[in-house]
């Protein structure tokens, strides 16, 4: 789990407007952050198969939200897979 203060740095980093915490930006972001943080764990601990189960499930829902936002709004995706360090797929 990310800790508060860094979960409300990424969510400052990709809100759309004041009071959002949960638009699908935010929400793959979010998630990019914990596959990073799950992956550097994986790497010392490599027998950690529950964790490595977590890792894939965290994986296909970022997948699913953003082939959500790249039908819904294009440029948004291109964004956050751009903030994120993903590439983005041609539209």
């Amino acid at each position: 789990m990310l800790k508060t203060k860094e979960k409300q740095k990424v969510i400052e980093k990709f809100k759309i407007h004041e009071k959002d915490t949960g638009s699908s930006q935010v929400q793959a972001a979010l998630l990019s952050e914990e596959i990073k943080r799950l992956t550097e764990h994986l790497k010392t601990h490599r027998k950690d198969k529950h964790s490595r189960r977590g890792l894939l499930q965290m994986v296909s829902k970022r997948k699913t939200l953003l082939d959500y936002l790249s039908r819904q709004d294009p440029k948004a995706y291109v964004e956050v897979a751009k903030k994120v360090g993903l590439k983005a797929k041609a539209l």
